[in-house]
């Protein structure tokens, strides 16, 4: 750091110190300033100047200090000055001491904290590049954040200080006007029973309503900007309309209708989307054939040798097809007509923010909702275009089973369907670029499934580069080869892995293009995800999205839970908006054993300097877990030091996606592991688990010295008393 900034640090911090120090932070109350009230309106009329030109200094050093009590000062203003000269005062010294505040945080702090808070700030960033300084109005009309965080936040970004100024003074402007005027009122109380004058109750009810107040104003102002882009309809034939019938259309769909609003669905597809079609629904199918195998093939393990399985590849494609088809009525055209929603065939296009073109038809809506879902990634690599790639999409209409099977990608899908063709007798290779398996999770947890694989005969290649892919006479006929290196040893660790069939497994990409978005400059955030607030609503006050479009979850239940949001929030959002809570969203990987999680893990509280304590329970000393010989795994849950609050819960186990339900619950309730403990659980169950791992806890927490007091007493009795 520069000399001249330590030296304006220690200005700064010299001139907190005596403002605390001094106990000016206790003489700014209003009953001190009632008490001079009259000696100070005396000195004003003398000298207005003097008296107006000092508490506007006070108060630009407060606010460029981010000193606490910048709305007490506001009231105080009110009290003292009245509404004319209290607002004029008020209103330059706040924008004036928040745009030096703001630049003594670009001066001090803009570079260090830019590096450390990138990802935070990009946020804040892409709002202002998108909105510019309509982003900083909103935030000084709705302060969502108290108006000192928001100078020092606004200090780090690329706003030029002129902008900053001129949109504060305004911003800030309307609160001022409220806050100077209440404490007007409070100034001219005489007695207790002033408290329920009708002039005095209006001021604080203009308090409370004018965050929403505001907000109504603002999104009045984003219509009309929006307006003069494009022609709004005088009126609308829908409430709204929904792209995409995957899960997140479906539900918000499902919604909108029960609510009696009117609303359309438009699907390109098949409806039930990825999560029926290609999704959830077979992997589950062919993950619980191959379970059967592995389950006859383990039968000697309990006396029952039934040898080594023979596999019919294609019934088991029959069983995946009678799976979706049983349960795709739960998703049919014919049902969501029935519940009210006109369900419409094709392609959907955003002419204007209120209209929608499928084909000929144009569709005049209130609100859009976009759930347009994902689709597999396909990795840039040398010779990939010449093979019949295998991904999640595709993969359900082979007609035989890979006798040599590459994956590319060690994530949930790349680990579920390694393990299951593998069971059903394909030699699969399992290709990761990260060290681990599962990344998002802990190592421990990801070695238990790791082990499991290797077991069972997954070659896994980790901390590994696919470099490109091989064919022609040198390897045989019609032989494909990858050519991958191992990251651990550049150079020294290229290898080459002859298959028949390659799966991608690297990962989904959204599904923005051909929809209109870039005509409606709707933009794209660095996930590929369409670019929304927290409310799940986009540039566009009337255009939401939802689901694998929206990120930054690829999970059914997730899409679910935003489907509400996105839904209730169109319909009801000029009321209320609410923001999407991600805390207590439950995954699971459905391998053997499975993996499950919700909350932080241990990975993901370092990373945010969460402090944790963990617990361990090992399924090995599970009585139900014994008798069935499926032991492998434990539970680990993350509390508060020293309190049993649960910070998260991951799972590595048999039945761990079931048990994964109780910590969820317990998690968004408040219900911590002591009560958990006092629960009764039905023996012998694997959910005894949950009320063993709150044991573990509590045994690590017991009262020593109250054990101590306990041990003393009754060995007192066992002596006798006279």
């Amino acid at each position: 750091m520069s000399r001249k900034r330590l030296m304006l640090l220690a200005v700064v911090a010299i001139a907190i110190a005596v403002f605390f120090a001094s106990g000016a932070y206790e003489a700014l109350t209003l009953e001190n300033i009632k008490m001079q009230q009259a000696r100070f309106q005396a000195w004003f009329d003398a000298e207005p100047w003097l008296v107006a030109g000092g508490f506007f200094t006070a108060y630009v050093a407060m606010a460029a200090l981010s000193l606490p009590g910048a709305a007490l000062m506001t009231l105080l203003a009110g009290a003292l000055f009245g509404l004319g000269w209290g607002v004029l005062i008020v209103s330059f010294a706040s924008a004036i001491g928040a745009t030096l505040a703001f630049l003594i945080a670009r001066l001090l702090a803009q570079e260090s904290l830019e590096r450390r808070f990138a990802r935070q700030l990009a946020g804040i960033n892409r709002g202002i590049e998108r909105e510019g300084a309509f982003y900083l109005f909103t935030l000084r009309l709705v302060p969502i954040f108290p108006f000192f965080v928001i100078n020092l936040v606004m200090g780090l970004t690329r706003m030029r200080a002129r902008t900053f100024y001129w949109v504060s003074q305004l911003g800030m402007l309307p609160a001022t006007l409220v806050y100077v005027n209440a404490g007007q009122e409070l100034g001219e109380l005489q007695s207790l029973g002033g408290i329920l004058s009708p002039e005095l109750i209006i001021s604080f009810v203009l308090i409370g309503l004018f965050p929403l107040l505001a907000r109504w104003l603002i999104d009045i102002v984003k219509r009309r900007r929006v307006a003069r882009r494009f022609a709004r309809p005088r009126g609308f034939d829908y409430d709204i309309v929904v792209i995409g019938a995957g899960s997140a259309g479906l539900v918000a769909s499902y919604i909108a209708a029960a609510l009696k609003s009117r609303v359309a669905l438009i699907e390109r597809d098949r409806m039930g989307g990825d999560c029926l079609n290609t999704g959830c629904v077979p992997s589950k199918a062919l993950i619980r054939a191959s379970r059967i195998a592995q389950t006859v093939r383990e039968g000697a393990r309990y006396g029952i040798d039934a040898g080594e399985p023979r596999i019919d590849f294609t019934r088991v494609m029959r069983h995946v097809q009678r799976a979706i088809d049983e349960v795709a009525p739960h998703d049919s055209r014919e049902r969501y007509a029935s519940l009210g929603v006109e369900v419409i065939a094709g392609e959907a296009y955003l002419q204007t923010p209120w209209e929608v073109r499928v084909g000929e038809r144009v569709l005049n809506t209130r609100h859009v909702i976009i759930a347009s879902g994902a689709r597999p990634r396909i990795p840039e690599l040398p010779g990939l275009d010449t093979l019949d790639v295998l991904t999640s999409e595709n993969l359900w209409r082979l007609e035989s089973l890979p006798e040599r099977l590459v994956i590319l990608g060690g994530g949930p899908i790349g680990c579920e369907l390694g393990q299951a063709f593998a069971r059903l007798g394909s030699r699969v290779t399992l290709v990761q670029r990260g060290a681990q398996l599962l990344p998002r999770e802990d190592a421990d947890i990801a070695a238990a499934l790791e082990r499991q694989l290797r077991q069972e005969g997954v070659a896994l290649h980790l901390a590994t580069t696919a470099l490109r892919i091989e064919s022609g006479p040198s390897h045989g006929d019609n032989a494909k080869v990858l050519v991958i290196e191992s990251t651990d040893r550049p150079g020294g660790g290229t290898e080459r892995v002859a298959f028949d069939r390659l799966l991608v497994a690297t990962g989904r990409e959204a599904n923005v293009t051909g929809l209109g978005l870039e005509a409606l400059g709707i933009g794209i955030d660095e996930r590929g995800t369409l670019d929304v607030d927290g409310t799940l609503r986009s540039l566009h006050p009337n255009i939401w999205a939802c689901g694998d479009v929206a990120g930054p979850y690829q999970l059914t239940h997730a899409s679910a839970h935003q489907a509400w949001h996105a839904t209730v929030n169109a319909l009801f959002g000029e009321i209320k908006r609410f923001s999407v809570d991600y805390r207590n969203l439950p995954a699971v990987t459905f391998t053997q054993p499975e993996v499950a999680r919700v909350g932080l893990n241990e990975r993901e509280a370092k990373a945010q300097g969460i402090a944790f304590e963990t617990t361990r329970y090992d399924f090995a000393e599970l009585d139900r877990a014994i008798a069935e010989g499926e032991t492998e795994g434990f539970i680990k849950v993350l509390t508060v030091p020293g309190k049993d609050r649960i910070l998260g819960v991951s799972i590595v186990g048999h039945h761990a996606g079931e048990l994964l339900a109780e910590f969820t619950l317990a998690m968004t309730r408040g219900i911590g592991l002591n009560k958990l403990l006092g629960t009764i659980h039905p023996y012998p169950t694997f959910s005894e688990a949950v009320k063993a791992s709150a044991g573990v806890w509590k045994n690590a927490h017991k009262p020593e010295r109250v054990l101590g007091w306990l041990e003393r007493y009754f060995a007192w009795r066992r002596r006798g008393r006279n």
